[in-house]
């Protein structure tokens, strides 16, 4: 008797040991279904206007021509002195958690001086990689991105943000 009360103890704590698992997968398909929705509220039309429109901002920096957008943001968990007016912004979201995370993996991986802005038209945490006191400064660090950062960029491409 005290056998069969063991192996269905057994079998019980298995069950809830193997039981909805997250993953990377899971998150995934999370994050696109609600993107789903929220371009079907909004409409295909819209959407890629949106997008195109964020992307649009493109200066000619240093000889380059690379994507700059003015907007108010403010320094987020850090002092305000880190930021400096033109942010070399290598990825954005809506998580604070997640911008957290990579801030801190580009300061003790990268050895970078990683902070995070809050604000935008769409109220995003963005994680910059360094700050610069101007913006040919920050237009070369941009062009050679791929050598200074090894961790992924996560926008499409890296750009600066200017705080006025």
């Amino acid at each position: 008797m005290k056998s069969i009360l063991h192996i269905t103890l057994l079998i019980a704590l298995a069950a809830a040991f193997t039981a909805c698992h997250s993953n990377e997968a899971n998150y995934k398909a999370a994050y696109d279904k609600a993107m789903e929705r929220y371009k079907e509220g909004i409409g295909k039309e819209t959407y890629d206007k949106i997008r195109a429109e964020a992307t649009r901002n493109t200066h000619f920096i240093a000889g380059d021509s690379l994507r700059m957008v003015t907007m108010p943001a403010n320094v987020y968990l850090d002092s305000a002195s880190v930021g400096q007016p033109y942010s070399v912004i290598i990825a954005s979201f809506k998580q604070q958690f997640n911008a957290k995370t990579l801030r801190d993996r580009l300061r003790t991986e990268e050895g970078l001086p990683a902070y995070i802005l809050f604000g935008g038209p769409e109220r995003k945490y963005y994680v910059a990689a360094k700050g610069f006191d101007n913006e040919e400064l920050a237009a070369v660090f941009v062009h050679n991105i791929d050598k200074r950062v090894k961790i992924k960029v996560l926008e499409p491409k890296a750009w600066i943000m200017h705080r006025p």
